[in-house]
């Protein structure tokens, strides 16, 4: 069975329990992104070991390579990337959006070249609920175009609105199986009334969670906060809420002090293999120089395999040779450190204090950070 349990609430902020068939998933709860069936740069043991209950993994890469029907005869994605606990499959809609001229979208679907070889292929809700079914995914997404930023009033009505009926496809091409949930996306841009259209129309279908589509596509935080405030509340309060996309610590914490649920990013990888490292106080650049003879830990604070046995300076040494391992182990921190977030707002949200946390953590973070990378 699947369901969604309201643990403790502590303002707009929820502590929950979103039980699938493979295990529960404790929220708020960050999702790292396994796009290609793998959490680049580490093992699936490392990753569940930071404490992450559940991955997200891409339909339309994995539909391209190594195909669906491939990973279904070889048992499912889990088998595949050994990975036994709950995995979330997004639809593809995302990718949608950045093929930009490389795609043809109607009503149907849309139709594009593949990024690998350049063949041509369609997808539908149809297939994309297929695809997902075929990937044996606990969570799958509905089939939406995620809508460009910016836009005109009138290009987001038009992209909402073929979201939605692709929504309704999605439902229908759904095969309901014992702990397997479908979750349905609001578009809207940033306009109040698109984005309570899209989740009044979402509601009417019935999903057994809902996400908030469209948003950290270069419309910055202040516009992103904004928009969460009066979207968040169109949800219903039994279902948990998954803001697709979003992964600057600052935004998560600002979110979840709105009632989001589920965040996914590539940040914190995409950030490992940069040399960028996540701490208590803010971001390091472990590429400058300053680290060359540091003999501290990233961060003092964290008992990662990384802080606990390597330097910032043995670690500055790695990326500047390019040797695999600095990507390693600043990877294997980072998504330490988001997971040790989450787990600080969870704590900070049962014990009712989420507002003091919230602020500290963020004097902390931003008293000495370094510029993020872009």
């Amino acid at each position: 069975m699947i369901g969604y349990e309201l643990l403790a609430r502590d303002g707009r902020a929820r502590r929950g329990r979103l039980t699938l068939g493979r295990g529960t998933v404790e929220t708020p709860a960050f999702m790292p992104v396994g796009t290609a069936a793998t959490v680049k740069a580490r093992r699936p043991e490392a990753v569940r070991a930071t404490g992450a209950d559940i991955l997200l993994c891409n339909t339309s890469h994995l539909r391209l390579r190594p195909g669906a029907e491939r990973v279904a005869r070889l048992g499912g994605l889990h088998t595949f990337m050994n990975w036994e606990r709950p995995i979330l499959t997004d639809s593809g809609g995302y990718q949608v959006m950045s093929l930009g001229a490389l795609r043809k979208l109607d009503e149907n679907g849309v139709t594009f070249r593949s990024h690998i070889d350049g063949s041509r292929h369609v997808l539908t809700p149809e297939r994309s609920i297929a695809i997902q079914h075929l990937l044996d995914a606990d969570v799958t997404m509905a089939f939406d175009e995620c809508t460009k930023y910016p836009a005109t009033e009138d290009e987001v009505a038009t992209s909402m609105r073929l979201s939605m009926r692709w929504a309704r496809r999605s439902r229908d091409a759904f095969v309901e199986r014992p702990g397997k949930a479908l979750f349905g996306i609001v578009q809207g841009g940033i306009h109040r009334d698109l984005r309570d259209e899209s989740a009044a129309a979402l509601r009417a279908i019935g999903f057994d969670g809902y996400a908030i589509g469209g948003l950290a596509v270069g419309e910055g935080h202040d516009l992103m906060v904004a928009t969460l405030d009066f979207t968040v509340p169109m949800l219903p309060e039994d279902r948990p809420r998954y803001l697709m996309g979003v992964g600057k610590p600052p935004d998560i914490v600002a979110a979840v002090g709105l009632g989001v649920d589920m965040f996914d990013c590539v940040l914190p990888t995409r950030s490992g293999r940069t040399a960028q490292a996540f701490t208590r106080d803010g971001t390091l650049n472990l590429r400058n120089a300053r680290f060359a003879e540091d003999p501290g830990p990233i961060d003092p604070g964290c008992a990662c395999p990384a802080c606990a046995s390597y330097s910032r300076a043995y670690l500055h040494h790695l990326i500047k040779a390019e040797e695999i391992l600095g990507a390693m182990l600043v990877t294997q921190h980072n998504l330490t450190f988001y997971q040790d977030m989450m787990k600080g707002l969870r704590a900070a949200i049962a014990a009712g204090r989420f507002a003091a946390h919230a602020g500290d953590f963020l004097s902390r973070y931003f008293g000495a950070a370094e510029p993020e990378e872009p």
